[in-house]
């Protein structure tokens, strides 16, 4: 496994054809529709097949992995085009394995609301172990706020991804609403109703454990909050079912801000069987231009973070999106606009624009003018997320937690699988 960056006047054809590989496969592993539409600087992802199987007339993949003693889920993973075509047909080229010795096992989940395209689902839940389904709110009273969850659920455990409850301080206008941080972190009768309904919940729909993703909590009620996660922990973890929490990317214990004092590592690490550090948002939609996910920021987080909590129960966040800014930049008024990676190299194309990639940050970058308006856009590439998964292998991590799941971006998928088996 390599990754090979775009020279000037290169081509899909040349490129397969110095590595030896099938021009096909790198246009499909790296979700190239069109062979013309080539980025200088674009990464590309080159996976080179060690066993190689084409499909007979009568064979099935369940027939195909017996032969190989391998599973139909990692058939399924190495040749993701099974489930958009539904099938296999005489003539398809199944790769069995690839040349990458694979690090380990880990877990892999994501965020996704309820809104996903059936596409965009199918072809992801492969390569996941949980999915985290955004979002259940709750009133002042501690009574639960439901969500259209039904159809994922039954989806998801059909593809043997178990469903996980996301709770979030989200009122009846489907707005956050930072009392509702407070009074479940202060009033033990709305925890013990909220606690109830949640496993009521949990049970009915069978949900296998509930994500409490709070943010902008008071540095008052960091004590209450990693009580309550607790609780709600003592009391899923006797019926089997996990509890997780999702923490602001903190370097320090004594940071300040509204999003960092509420929330204690070392308690909710306690309180909870699992967490997620957020390493993303550095670049945001009312924010200055910057990487969404800067290497050396998140690094920074996830030192802080395995001091605090054991790294075997410790998610590393990763962002699945990129923005674009309208340049000059003013606080206040300019909005940057939220696009899919695909996306981003489809602007660039669109614009004659050439991918940069900042050696700190480890983040592709371009700018581009559109109708007198200049433009910079950040994005994340195979460069950038091997950069994160390498820091994730080097602390020890438990796996992976991606916000968000609404753009399928195969490239991160390929060499997500190629480096590692996925529980």
């Amino acid at each position: 496994m390599l990754i090979h960056v775009v020279k000037p006047n290169e081509t899909i054809s040349s490129i397969a054809a110095q590595y030896g590989v099938s021009p096909q496969r790198l246009m499909y592993d790296n979700a190239i529709t069109d062979p013309t539409r080539l980025v200088v600087g674009q990464a590309l992802l080159v996976l080179f097949p060690s066993k190689v199987h084409l499909v007979q007339e009568n064979e099935t993949l369940y027939s195909i992995a017996t032969d190989y003693q391998v599973s139909v889920l990692s058939l399924v993973r190495n040749n993701p085009f099974v489930v958009e075509q539904e099938n296999i047909y005489p003539g398809d080229s199944i790769v069995i394995s690839y040349d990458t010795k694979k690090e380990r096992t880990i877990r892999t989940n994501g965020y996704v609301y309820p809104q996903v395209t059936y596409d965009t689902l199918v072809q992801t839940l492969p390569f996941l172990t949980t999915i985290s389904i955004f979002s259940y709110g709750f009133t002042m009273e501690g009574d639960l706020i439901p969500t259209d969850d039904e159809d994922i659920i039954e989806i998801s455990r059909k593809y043997g991804v178990d469903p996980i409850l996301v709770l979030t301080p989200l009122d009846e206008t489907y707005g956050f609403n930072n009392e509702l941080v407070s009074v479940i972190s202060q009033d033990e009768a709305v925890q013990n109703n909220l606690i109830s309904q949640l496993l009521a919940v949990v049970e009915e729909k069978r949900y296998s454990g509930v994500d409490v993703d709070f943010e902008f909590i008071k540095g008052e009620d960091a004590e209450g909050f990693a009580n309550f996660v607790r609780r709600l922990r003592e009391t899923l973890n006797e019926q089997g079912y996990s509890v997780s929490v999702a923490l602001a990317p903190k370097t320090s214990a004594d940071q300040v801000g509204l999003i960092y004092e509420g929330m204690n590592y070392a308690l909710l690490g306690e309180a909870a069987n699992s967490a997620l550090l957020m390493t993303y948002e550095w670049g945001y939609t009312y924010g200055p231009p910057l990487a969404v996910a800067p290497l050396d920021q998140v690094t920074r987080v996830v030192d802080f973070g395995v001091s605090q909590i054991e790294a075997n129960r410790l998610d590393l966040g990763m962002a699945n999106y990129g923005y674009d800014w309208a340049l000059p930049f003013e606080k206040g008024v300019t909005r940057a606009r939220n696009i899919g990676n695909l996306e981003a190299i489809e602007i660039a194309f669109n614009n004659y624009a050439e991918i940069q990639f900042d050696e700190v940050a480890q983040s592709p970058f371009f700018t581009y003018t559109n109708n007198g308006v200049d433009h910079i856009v950040w994005f994340e590439d195979v460069r950038s997320i091997l950069g994160k998964l390498k820091l994730m292998e080097a602390r020890g991590m438990r796996g992976l937690g991606y916000w968000q799941l609404m753009r399928y971006f195969r490239p991160n998928w390929m060499l997500v699988n190629a480096l590692f088996d996925i529980e």
